[in-house]
């Protein structure tokens, strides 16, 4: 495995963390890795440490490849392309696709690759996340919640992505707050998703990804 997208079933659900966790566990493991996150909106150069950017560089124990990291970067927190249009910029698939084609071409391990938001979220005017997936044609890490309601999105955006051909590596649920209990939501998510593995992933920084990393090295 030369990559693997890291997507959502939403916005906001866990995926930096997921992802950071993930390049931790593979490190401890002695596996060269590297992370690569296509747009990045809401990113405020005053607060590095906070954004996705500057976490996964410092999981990478590289703080100062932020930059690097995401080179498409908008301050406004909204969709990628608004945000874009507000700094006078457009964001066109192609070029997202390059991008990702040449970050995964001169990788050197595994390139975890992170979305921008959810799996059908827009990246362009007129393209989601899951057209840029379907292009680069790397297994997908999908993220989901625990929220009520998480089942229907995480099961949607599994559709979703198999509808397209993509090879969904495995599932990971990140307890979502105030949510019902994550293992019995996770042990509902694994009577309906029977082919990539489920992982739960609990709130806090403790959570490590190690059967995870186990899983991608296997």
């Amino acid at each position: 495995m030369a990559a693997l997208f890291v997507t959502g079933a939403g916005t906001d659900i866990g995926k930096t963390h997921v992802a950071c966790a993930l390049i931790t566990a593979l490190r401890a493991r002695g596996m060269a890795v590297d992370a690569f996150k296509p747009v990045l909106s809401g990113f405020d150069p005053n607060d590095l440490a906070s954004s996705d950017a500057g976490r996964l560089a410092a999981a990478l124990g590289r703080p100062e490849a932020w930059a690097a990291i995401a080179p498409r970067r908008f301050r406004a927190p909204l969709s990628p392309p608004t945000a874009a249009a507000l700094e006078g910029e457009t964001l066109a698939l192609d070029d997202l696709v390059a991008d990702g084609r040449a970050r995964m071409g001169a990788a050197d391990g595994l390139l975890l690759i992170e979305g921008a938001g959810g799996v059908m979220s827009p990246l362009t005017e007129t393209a989601t996340n899951l057209d840029l997936m379907a292009a680069l044609r790397a297994p997908v890490l999908l993220v989901v919640g625990s929220y009520l309601g998480a089942l229907s999105h995480a099961l949607t955006a599994l559709v979703a992505l198999r509808a397209r051909g993509l090879t969904v590596a495995a599932v990971v649920m990140s307890e979502s707050q105030n949510a019902p209990d994550l293992d019995q939501t996770g042990a509902s998510l694994k009577a309906f998703e029977t082919e990539a593995p489920v992982f739960l992933a609990p709130r806090g920084a403790a959570w490590t990804a190690d059967a995870l990393a186990d899983l991608i090295l296997a």
